[in-house]
């Protein structure tokens, strides 16, 4: 059928009633004004960001401030030419005000001052998404467009008062945003901005303080909350900017995160920090599933990397016995109070490998306390640090540690476990001990983090003392230069001599911290607010990776208890109260509408959950196909999906459950656990009964059979 086009709209015959001048002339007018002010705004920010890039760079606080505008000129730049007129997610009408205000994804306004489209995230917009027709936020009516090419195939308008109609409002059985829920999916996560519903938007817009609970089952749109509120609040809480940590955003596994990828940037967001937890260590990358599951479970607990304290202040204990030190023929002496002192002089909080330079300077302070002699300070210090039995006794009281060293050594050494976990039994510690301790697994991950954290990197307290040397060597250089110049007869030289032997100027003509210290860890934080997408699979321990980076207890933790493949028997503030979070502190939303998932495959699904965990939030469907679920046999898979490529020119299938299948572009292979959190056309379950028993099973059995929009065939048989 030939489409229907006029302007921007590009309606199919089908939708012929809804070209009619009345309904979309206001649009068109608007829309004209819209590219023309998008044409300028562009032209505008090129010229701004071109002028900066070629502004000098600056140092300290104008190099920062530089390159965060370069950023943010750049982001709006990106989102404008990527999206053009489709920015625009569509229009509401107030009551008594017949002109529209347009919604968009970010505000525009043009040269006049007149606000040609409000940021969807502004409290302006919020009755776009929020309004029902139990509450309409005092609007007359709402039009969401569908957008197809940079053009709109489809409009959905709602009308919430009798003046809403008024001759401009298109009403259809079949909405856009109904049908909307049914299109081909993709590779990536398809744009869903403006199909959000009221009872995702209200939990979109709350508050960031404290933790917030998103319990949805599947296909309730938990993963578009996430990421929605994830840009929501870094618009609208100035607490959790970039420049104030931030917000840190953990997903379940890779494959997830290459599906949302496109989501963030597309809503202005390019700064968020997205990982999985594995990404959170170096050694994640490699480490292997734990085998053994009395190990996994042992290693699960908070209690066991809380233990890691207790491992590094096994090395931070000051000797007991007096020493004598010997500098210039002198007799110093260091009491076993003396070393205890400057044990106790990091400040607490310091990592252990930071603070024993501070020790270090505190038992150079005791000692100078001490002399008499002639030596400069700079000498007394260089003095003592050639002291080889001073420093061995330091070494040896207050080592630098590496964090693998010292996990690994828990798995190793027996005696050492039992001293830092005194709660566990003979067997338990045997069971733990491996031969080789850095065969890292990925229940090691939250020690090997927390370690870290505490222990600090060896390397920069070696940088900074070697740094230093290398600072004394050329301020010594400058100072012998400064001295042969300053014997010159000439007045004015021995005036600007003088002057660079001041010890301000000399102290600015070398940076001692220059190279001390290390490249950033952009993912080790502290963050500002922390997102975590299928947070059902954390254990205790792992959630102590999470709390470590995020200080001040703000969380959104979206996830679905029916989904855990481990067991999920508490409810979430019993579970989230027990890794460390304020019970006070945790808020609860519920997502119970399934706007993805078919009717007919839901009825399939439910009673595979409800046998293991009878008060699963199994959501209900709005979506139904009148296809029921189709029960084949093995032989059949290719056949199967070759019809249904043939049939469809666009959209996803996956295969799950058989590591045989080769991949293609347009057919995934995937096993249960991996395929959380996606959503494919076609889902083809291969032997769904031998994914296992119990919980598990269950779980794996569910989580698969609910990734399918439109179709879902089961196939059995070897």
């Amino acid at each position: 059928m030939e489409p229907l086009t006029t302007g921007v709209f590009d309606l199919p015959e089908r939708l012929a009633h809804k070209a009619e001048p009345g309904l979309i002339a206001w649009d068109e007018r608007h829309f004209a004004a819209v590219a023309e002010c998008l044409t300028e705004t562009i032209a505008d920010l090129t010229d701004r960001l071109e002028a900066e890039l070629r502004a000098p760079g600056g140092e300290g606080q104008q190099a920062m401030d530089r390159d965060i505008e370069v950023h943010r000129l750049g982001g709006r730049l990106r989102t404008l030419r990527r999206f053009g007129l489709d920015l625009c997610l569509g229009h509401m009408i107030r009551e008594g005000d017949p002109e529209p205000v347009y919604i968009g994804r970010l505000g525009l306004t043009d040269g006049e001052g007149r606000r040609l489209l409000i940021d969807w995230r502004s409290p302006a917009a919020e009755p776009f998404f929020a309004a029902t027709h139990a509450d309409p936020m005092g609007l007359a009516s709402r039009r969401r467009y569908r957008w197809t090419g940079g053009r709109i195939s489809d409009f959905w308008d709602e009308v919430f008062t009798a003046d809403g109609l008024q001759g401009r409002a298109a009403l259809d059985d079949q909405s856009a945003f109904i049908a909307g829920l049914g299109a081909s999916r993709s590779a990536r996560m398809r744009d869903v901005l403006a199909t959000i519903q009221a009872d995702q938007d209200a939990i979109i817009r709350a508050g960031s303080r404290g933790a917030l609970v998103v319990d949805g089952g599947p296909g309730t749109g938990k993963t578009v909350v996430a990421l929605h509120r994830t840009a929501h609040l870094l618009y609208s809480d100035p607490r959790l900017g970039h420049r104030r940590g931030g917000v840190l955003f953990v997903g379940p596994h890779r494959p997830y995160l290459s599906y949302v990828a496109d989501v963030l940037p597309s809503l202005g967001e390019e700064g968020v920090q997205t990982c999985i937890l594995r990404d959170l260590v170096p050694e994640g990358a490699t480490a292997a599933p734990e085998t053994d599951p009395e190990v996994a479970r042992l290693k699960s607990s908070a209690d066991l990397v809380k233990a890691i304290e207790k491992a590094v202040r096994f090395y931070e204990e000051p000797p007991a016995d007096t020493m004598t030190v010997t500098v210039d023929m002198s007799d110093l002496r260091l009491t076993a109070r003396d070393w205890a002192v400057a044990f106790d002089a990091p400040e607490p909080g310091t990592p252990h490998n930071e603070c024993r330079e501070q020790i270090w300077d505190k038992l150079v302070a005791i000692l100078a306390d001490q002399y008499r002699g002639t030596l400069t300070p700079g000498q007394f210090r260089r003095a003592l640090r050639q002291d080889g039995e001073l420093t061995g006794a330091l070494g040896r009281a207050w080592p630098l540690l590496e964090a693998a060293d010292l996990v690994g050594d828990l798995w190793t050494v027996p005696a050492y476990l039992r001293l830092c976990a005194p709660w566990l039994d003979r067997d338990a510690v045997r069971r733990l001990q491996r031969a080789d301790p850095a065969a890292w697994t990925v229940s090691d991950l939250p020690l090997l983090d927390a370690a870290r954290h505490r222990l600090g990197d060896p390397e920069v307290s070696r940088r900074r003392r070697r740094a230093a040397a290398e600072a004394a060597v050329e301020r010594a250089y400058r100072s012998q230069v400064t001295e042969n110049l300053q014997r010159t007869d000439d007045d004015w030289t021995g005036m600007l001599m003088s002057m660079l032997r001041g010890e301000d100027l000399q102290n600015t003509l070398v940076d001692p911290e220059e190279g001390a210290t290390a490249a950033p860890d952009l993912l080790a934080g502290p963050f500002a607010h922390v997102v975590v997408d299928e947070a059902q699979e954390l254990t205790d321990a792992e959630w102590q990776m999470l709390l470590l980076r995020c200080p001040s207890r703000s969380f959104t933790i979206v996830g679905d208890r029916a989904q855990a493949r481990h067991g999920f028997t508490e409810a979430w503030p019993e579970r989230l109260t027990r890794i460390g979070l304020a019970p006070d502190r945790i808020a609860m939303s519920t997502l119970s509408i399934n706007y993805r998932t078919p009717q007919e495959i839901m009825t399939e699904a439910e009673p595979v959950i409800r046998t293991v965990l009878p008060d699963a939030n199994v959501p209900t469907s709005v979506r139904s196909t009148g296809v029921g679920v189709l029960a084949a046999s093995t032989a059949e898979r290719d056949t199967i999906l070759a019809a249904w490529l043939a049939e469809h020119a666009e959209g996803i299938a996956c295969v799950i459950g058989d590591p045989a299948f080769a991949p293609t572009p347009r057919v995934r292979s995937l096993t249960p656990e991996l395929s959380k959190g996606l959503e494919f056309d076609l889902v083809v379950l291969v032997n769904p009964d031998r994914f296992g028993d119990g919980v598990e099973g269950a779980v794996d059995r569910y989580v698969a059979m609910t990734r399918a929009t439109g179709r879902l065939v089961i196939l059995t048989g070897d």
